[in-house]
């Protein structure tokens, strides 16, 4: 027999009544029935019941381990009374009587408890990683992110793709965030970065003539954490293609995200990649008041200007007075009750704002009449043109924000899928995808007035060399998210690769020349020498698993993530460096007052 098993604890069934057999495992949980001690004993695969009474040559040896102990068990398989059956579990019609035992591993007392699903302080949680991926649900989790994994592999191979390697250690390049930088022994003074995105390298490997890369890629930010993004790594699903356009990148990694959707999402309906819609960045804006729309929420928001412009809502009407102001409306279907505005009102003074204007329909004594502060002021034909407009009646209100889209899109944005949420309008057994397409390339400075990037400064301009000798606003990009449930999910862009092209986007930004060559010269270089149209994209897997696993923090898919203060507790990281590290690498700490 095999020295620690000859079954895993998934395996034993009615078949295996009258075996001999060997388990391995953890004690998940004693119990004591007068005499009779039942432990259930799990390993990775499931659990097993095993029991032992004083006619067992172990018995005393068995009365002494504990939760989370590690032993080996030797004994014989036999069929639980048909009463006792435990339908839960692929083992549940067998136990093993146990005739010898060995403690493979004791423990001491535990911080947290294994068994159960008793909440446990982050802190707690992070130092004893160990013991909490031992739970259930963190192991359920963890094997989920493999399988999306190895399933994102197949199906890349599938499209012809091949997984090639790039470097971990690399010079500093701007993706957004801040570099981890590492200081080069060989080179005093210098330093080596880890690489935000393997952006450049896989440019580099169309230009080597690869025609379809793709990795699953560590990624490395400085970031500060949130509860879908990890403050320091995170993993992708890289990809780039040659000779392609924007929608030959979407009708290539569509069908891979969806049918990862489709096989680890539950039996949620995943709409079908084909009818993913593209949407504008600024229609995004304007009806979701984000760009990683939730659309399980059928709610639109618009502009409603022409209503209040010159209305007895003072408040409107003079904030419609100065340049590039305007209302909007957040329809709220079912919500016409004075309480639910009067709730959502006070949602939005929490969130900063003075407060949020309402108008909501109700059965009136000559029929439908519209009621709410707003009503009285703008008076009845105005509040009937509202209602036309927004396709509204009878038990339905509408909330309302003004002022320059920037300083309310975001709270506007929050309200929507409040107001989704609390109505019941979001439909919670659905994955809605949704391209969000052209993005601006520049954006102005408010107070400088300088003009710099807003987005990914490699994405090819639409209309090319053209569009840049025009308003550098109005400048779209051939860059593009996929949003699933009010996350990004997916970031791509089809690339600048012709040097002057590129050469005059960074000039606009007030970026010369000799800059770019000295922060871009491996790519910019390498462009000058015969570059093919190419573009990608990169999903982040972190993000995908969370949603999949129905969790509302990356920390809960990640098996040993940093806490809130990009801390490993477990392994103390960040460090102090020893004297001698820092000798060597020709280094000195400065002390912070």
């Amino acid at each position: 027999m095999h020295t620690y098993r000859s079954h895993t604890c998934a395996d034993l069934t009615k078949d295996n009544v009258g075996e001999t057999v060997r388990l391995s495992g953890w004690v998940h949980r004693v119990r004591d029935h007068g005499g009779i001690l039942f432990i259930d004993l799990r390993d990775h695969y499931g659990v097993t019941q095993v029991l032992c009474d004083p006619d067992s040559p172990v018995f005393k040896d068995v009365e002494k381990v504990r939760s989370e102990w590690c032993i080996r068990i030797d004994g014989n398989v036999k069929a639980r009374d048909p009463e006792l059956v435990n339908a839960k579990i692929p083992t549940g019609e067998v136990e093993v009587f146990v005739r010898d035992m060995e403690v493979l591993g004791a423990a001491e007392e535990l911080p947290l408890m294994v068994f159960g699903e008793q909440e446990y302080p982050e802190e707690t949680r992070l130092r004893y990683r160990y013991l909490d991926l031992r739970r259930e649900k963190l192991q359920r989790n963890m094997t989920l992110r493999s399988d999306v994994v190895a399933s994102m592999r197949r199906r890349m191979w599938d499209k012809k793709f091949r997984e090639y390697q790039t470097p971990i250690i690399t010079a500093s390049s701007p993706e957004g965030a801040r570099d981890f930088l590492v200081p080069s022994r060989l080179h005093p003074g210098k330093f080596y970065a880890l690489p935000q995105a393997p952006q450049q390298f896989k440019q580099l490997i169309m230009v080597s003539g690869y025609d379809k890369y793709f990795q699953i890629a560590p990624c490395f930010r400085d970031e500060d954490p949130r509860a879908d993004r990890s403050p320091t790594d995170f993993y992708q699903l890289d990809m780039e293609m040659s000779f392609v356009t924007q929608q030959d990148v979407f009708d290539t990694i569509s069908p891979v995200i969806a049918g990862v959707f489709e096989e680890f999402g539950g039996g949620k309906k995943v709409d079908a990649a084909a009818d993913w819609p593209q949407i504008s960045y600024r229609d995004a804006a304007l009806w979701y008041g984000s760009d990683k729309p939730d659309l399980r929420n059928p709610i639109k928001m618009q502009v409603v200007s022409e209503h209040f412009a010159g209305s007895g809502f003072a408040i409107f009407a003079k904030l419609l007075e100065q340049e590039g102001t305007e209302i909007r409306a957040i329809p709220a279907p079912t919500g016409g009750s004075r309480k639910f505005c009067d709730r959502m009102n006070a949602f939005a003074q929490k969130e900063g704002l003075p407060g949020m204007g309402y108008i909501f329909w109700r059965d009136g004594a000559d029929g439908m009449e519209a009621a709410g502060p707003l009503a009285k002021n703008i008076g009845p034909e105005r509040t009937e043109a509202i209602r036309q407009q927004l396709g509204l009646g009878v038990g339905d209100a509408a909330f309302f924000l003004g002022g320059k889209p920037a300083s309310f899109q975001r709270v506007a944005g929050k309200a929507r899928d409040v107001i989704g949420e609390e109505l019941g309008l979001t439909d919670k057994d659905r994955f809605a995808f949704a391209w969000i397409v052209d993005f601006p390339i520049y954006e102005k400075d408010e107070e400088t007035g300088k003009i710099d990037f807003e987005h990914n400064p490699f994405s090819m301009p639409q209309g090319g060399m053209d569009a840049l000798n025009g308003d550098p606003l109005k400048v779209m990009g051939y860059q593009y998210d996929l949003a699933c449930n009010g996350y990004e999910l997916v970031s791509g862009a089809i690339r600048n690769h012709k040097p002057e092209i590129m050469y005059k986007a960074f000039e606009i930004a007030g970026y010369g020349a000799d800059e770019v060559n000295k922060r871009f010269g491996g790519m910019v270089n390498a462009f000058k020498y015969g570059a093919p149209p190419h573009g990608g994209c990169a999903a982040g897997i972190d993000r995908i698993v969370m949603l999949l696993a129905e969790e509302q923090n990356i920390r809960e898919v990640i098996m040993f993530p940093m806490n809130q203060r990009a801390e490993d507790l477990m392994m103390a990281a960040p460090s102090e460096p020893t004297a001698e590290q820092l000798m060597e690498l020709n280094l000195r700490v400065i002390p912070q007052e």
